[in-house]
């Protein structure tokens, strides 16, 4: 207690037992090592990623605790520390507090949503009664995994496009096989699997230490090439999003395959080049 928690602790001689030189206001509980403190003040700076929604109240409140549980002198200068690490995110979702709140809770509580949806390119929404499953962070932006019940089947659904959401007071039993991981197995973002393919794409090398410092797939596979580029080998069940991917290298990436792959990328080249053609 006084060489580990600091405590004031002095031995008396005639009652032979230690008692306390000073006031002790509070117990520390809690031991952490200078890295895990370090540690812990980065997770609270991820935290701030959350500001607004319905998990900021009991992450805050968490290491409320955890703080409180700590001595009063650390060896640590928490001000230097909370100069030297942040978070950024480029593009920040959009989400209806109020609507997140309910998707979180009806997530947790096993509880049926009707939401009124609109898909990316129509105008009007449409009703939807969801299972909610599951909600992920990928890549900064929130993803709500359901059962549709107007598909009869597991669905991706993105809160920022959910334009009302209510309880509908029916319960129902998350199937014991569901996997957020099984759902994804194999996309290379947020689409369900619809096939398996081998893409191959090379960089040059003007961005190939960019690609090389990224593990940008689990089943990604490297090959320098001899003009100093990169290829990169993965096997996707589905190539939803690898086409926006790509041309977001700005012609440092060249597909060599799936054929339907390139023949996207090319159409979509071909389209920006007529647009900037013809402004």
């Amino acid at each position: 207690m006084r060489d580990r928690l600091r405590l004031p602790l002095k031995y008396h001689d005639l009652k032979f037992g230690y008692y306390y030189t000073s006031p002790v206001r509070t117990f520390p509980t809690l031991l952490l090592t200078e890295g895990e403190l370090f540690a812990m003040l980065v997770a609270e700076k991820a935290v701030q990623q959350y500001r607004g929604t319905t998990f900021e109240k009991p992450l805050v409140s968490a290491f409320k605790k955890m703080a409180a549980s700590l001595p009063e002198t650390v060896s640590l200068s928490l001000r230097d520390l909370d100069q030297s690490v942040s978070f950024r995110t480029s593009a920040e979702p959009i989400v209806n507090l109020r609507i997140f709140d309910t998707l979180a809770k009806a997530t947790a509580g096993r509880q049926q949503v009707r939401m009124m949806y609109r898909k990316p390119g129509t105008s009007r929404p449409e009703e939807r009664i969801i299972d909610p499953y599951h909600l992920a962070n990928i890549n900064g932006e929130w993803f709500l995994f359901a059962y549709d019940h107007l598909r009869n089947d597991l669905r991706t659904f993105v809160p920022s496009r959910i334009q009302s959401a209510r309880l509908t007071g029916k319960k129902f039993e998350r199937p014991q096989n569901f996997s957020v991981d099984s759902a994804l197995s194999g996309s290379f973002g947020v689409h369900s699997p619809e096939g398996h393919y081998d893409v191959v794409i090379q960089f040059d090398k003007e961005v190939a230490d960019y690609v090389r410092e990224k593990r940008w797939h689990s089943s990604q596979k490297l090959r320098p090439l001899r003009d100093g580029g990169v290829e990169l080998r993965l096997k996707l069940s589905s190539l939803k999003e690898i086409e926006r991917w790509v041309l977001g290298w700005g012609g440092h990436a060249v597909v060599k395959q799936p054929p339907e792959v390139v023949q996207r990328v090319r159409a979509a080249a071909e389209r920006m080049l007529k647009t900037s053609a013809d402004q």
